[in-house]
């Protein structure tokens, strides 16, 4: 995986619709990438649908579990600290090599100016090892926390998380997707994209989740419903 210094890389001012980034970036995949290989992803992506997972996230009004996460320096960060400042907005993400979650990544990092003044702390959380994380803040110059999830213990208590199904392994295979490597453990396991704001209490106001990894939520959105629920 190739990733840029600080001196090689720019700040991202796309301000583009994330809705618009995500379909330009599909538009590329739909042109560049074999029509075999995108069946094999739109079947992962319906099978996990049929199973309905997002419908089982933990729900508004749940308690968000507690949780003591390295950062993409390697320093410890818990929940109850964060949530010490205020809410919490935490985006669940599956890492520096997915180029949606990339893009919902820039897309967020240019409100986190609001989300601060809404009260708030912005947050992403991955299974990827503390040194991709740390690639993924330098290249894209992310203004937020990147949190490391070993074993996706967290997203398992959010109910995000789903074993990626033998074919499309292959593919992540052949295309040197080595979550081994980049997640640090042999589980093959991935949190459903998802989008949580919690209360300082740790209690859910917002909760959003989508089997189909290309679709995310407006960050527009999100800081609209940190104003909604002051």
């Amino acid at each position: 995986m190739k990733w840029r210094s600080l001196e090689e890389s720019s700040p991202d001012t796309d301000t583009r619709p994330l809705r618009e980034i995500l379909a330009e970036r599909k538009e590329l995949i739909a042109k560049y990438v074999p029509a075999e290989t995108q069946a094999i992803h739109a079947q992962a992506v319906a099978e996990l649908k049929h199973r309905n997972l997002a419908a089982n996230i933990l729900p508004v009004g749940a308690k968000a579990p507690a949780f003591e996460l390295p950062d993409h320096d390697g320093k410890l960060v818990s929940s109850r600290d964060l949530l010490a400042h205020g809410r919490l907005v935490l985006c669940f993400i599956r890492g520096r090599w997915c180029p949606f979650c990339v893009g919902q990544m820039e897309a967020m990092n240019l409100i986190v100016q609001q989300i601060d003044q809404a009260g708030a702390t912005l947050v992403a959380i991955s299974p990827q090892t503390v040194k991709q994380s740390f690639f993924m803040q330098d290249q894209h110059k992310l203004r937020f926390l990147l949190l490391s999830d070993p074993g996706n213990k967290v997203a398992q208590q959010f109910g995000l998380t789903y074993r990626v199904p033998a074919l499309q392994e292959a593919v992540y295979r052949r295309a040197f997707v080595n979550l081994p490597f980049t997640n640090g453990d042999d589980s093959w396991e991935l949190p459903i994209p998802a989008t949580f704001i919690a209360d300082r209490d740790g209690t859910i106001l917002y909760a959003s989740a989508n089997e189909d990894y290309t679709e995310r939520p407006e960050p527009n959105e999100i800081v609209s419903a940190l104003r909604k629920s002051r």
